[in-house]
């Protein structure tokens, strides 16, 4: 009795899920966003953004009909944070890569990984992915790493937050967004079209005098983050 309860239930849920290929096809481009492509040149009123071109490799990786935006931003200080804003195409398996894919293929390794919760006043709070990575400097000619008066590797670490946004839903997780876009679907009908943001720094305590250290350097981030939102992210989304 109870393998078929469990056997009539699979076919339930298999059913439900197959449904989803029986909606009819939308253009993901007609569907509100939650976030704004442009960044803004100026945050905070001490932070001044640069463009950043967008390589011919990301582009050919994640489609032509991803639309980026990337800016380098600076203080007075020296101080600098680089964020990015990807908005996802038609095919969402493709558009969208999370760092944890690709950071490895750029010589990165992930020492950390978890979520930071950033209060941001009356909307709520941001809940987003935190990575903490490392990586050696190769020499150009013989590909070792760089080392210092020491004769040590040279290590550069950086600090790498995300997390995505739809049209209203916002979420620090890949499989969470797929779990929300499979909801939509199915009961109402319709997905969102999801920006991805990540905002990173390096830690320059061990590379330059009077450097950052990890702790200095993520509160600069979560401070920078808590300033970008407001500019970046519509009313309509809804955090925490």
């Amino acid at each position: 009795m109870t393998t078929s309860r469990l056997a009539l239930l699979l076919a339930v849920l298999l059913a439900g899920l197959s449904s989803i290929f029986l909606l009819p096809a939308q253009n993901v481009f007609n569907q509100p966003t939650g976030i704004d492509l442009d960044l803004p040149q100026m945050v905070g009123g001490i932070w001044y953004g640069k463009p950043l071109e967008i390589s011919d490799r990301e582009k050919i990786v994640l489609g032509s009909e991803t639309e980026f935006s990337r800016r380098s931003y600076t203080n007075g200080r020296g101080d600098e944070v680089q964020a990015s804003v990807v908005l996802g195409g038609r095919d969402m398996n493709t558009s969208i890569h999370r760092p944890e894919w690709c950071l490895p293929a750029q010589g990165w390794t992930i020492a950390d990984s978890g979520t930071r919760t950033i209060p941001l006043g009356e909307r709520g709070e941001l809940v987003a992915t935190r990575l903490s990575n490392m990586r050696f400097i190769p020499n150009p000619e013989t590909g070792k790493p760089v080392a210092d008066k020491e004769g040590k590797p040279i290590v550069v670490r950086n600090l790498d937050y995300y997390w995505f946004v739809g049209s209203t839903d916002v979420t620090s997780s890949h499989v969470m967004r797929n779990v929300i876009d499979w909801k939509d679907r199915l009961m109402e009908g319709h997905n969102q079209r999801w920006g991805f943001i990540t905002v990173a720094a390096t830690i320059t305590d061990n590379l330059q005098k009077d450097g950052r250290t990890e702790a200095e350097t993520d509160a600069m981030i979560v401070e920078f983050i808590k300033k970008l939102v407001p500019l970046t992210h519509k009313e309509s989304v809804k955090f925490d």
